[in-house]
């Protein structure tokens, strides 16, 4: 995959790109990253970026003529252009399989109040955002989506099946896990993880990611595609917290 970055500020990236699954990734040549200094393409030696909105009104927007240039000095046929805006789409997980699958990205970080309305309109391909609240820019943005992304792409995460069983890959939050000791200062993992029986291992963890996804986040089951194994799982934990209930 490769990926162009435009920000004002590329020395964002420059610790980000060299630890964990960016820097495994462009190790392995499965990811290029190009970044941009939107600042190269302003047209005024000031290097100016952004002007006041017309009309009037508060904050500074960003000007389309350094975005458009920006992206058509890279742009391919099979690019995909992602504005990052508070107003776009939010990402989740299938989004994240989705954009996995694109050979180029083409980031947009959005900054100050906003950009030109012209660069939604005929030059992103999609925006994206993290949910309800405002940063400073979109360089953190871009940040999760990207490692959100690659760590999809096949090859890049050495046991690809860990990738298979994240939360939200199956419409539901992850069961817990535990590993060595089996004892921490009288904190004792589940007996039934010791017990070698594989079958019972595996319907105790999806019973449990059940649990989890029903207690802490209920839309995700609205959703999800359970199997008939799931809803009598589902029965079953419902009764049982309502007996856990009872006795607090």
């Amino acid at each position: 995959m490769l990926c162009h970055i435009i920000t004002i500020f590329p020395e964002y990236f420059a610790g980000i790109l060299k630890i964990g699954i960016l820097r495994i990734a462009q190790e392995k040549k499965i990811l290029n990253v190009a970044l941009i200094n939107l600042r190269d393409f302003a047209m005024d030696s000031y290097r100016t970026v952004d002007d006041y909105p017309y009309g009037g009104g508060s904050g500074m927007i960003m000007k389309p003529e350094p975005i458009f240039q920006a992206v058509e000095s890279v742009k391919r046929e099979d690019s995909y252009v992602i504005l990052t805006s508070p107003q776009g789409r939010r990402f989740e997980q299938n989004l994240a399989k989705e954009l996995s699958q694109k050979e180029h990205l083409i980031f947009i970080c959005g900054r100050y109040k906003g950009v030109d309305e012209r660069v939604r309109e005929f030059l992103a391909d999609e925006e994206i955002s993290l949910g309800d609240f405002i940063l400073a820019g979109g360089e953190a943005v871009c940040s999760v989506i990207l490692e959100a992304v690659v760590r999809l792409i096949p090859g890049v995460v050495g046991d690809e099946e860990s990738v298979a069983t994240d939360s939200f890959v199956s419409g539901i939050l992850d069961a817990p896990y535990y590993t060595r000791p089996a004892d921490y200062r009288g904190y004792r993992v589940p007996e039934i993880l010791l017990s070698g029986d594989h079958q019972k291992i595996r319907v105790w963890r999806r019973k449990e990611a059940l649990r989890r996804t029903l207690l802490r986040r209920p839309d995700l089951l609205e959703r999800a595609e359970l199997t008939p194994e799931d809803i009598k799982l589902l029965k079953e934990i419902e009764e049982e917290e309502k007996n856990r209930s009872r006795k607090c």
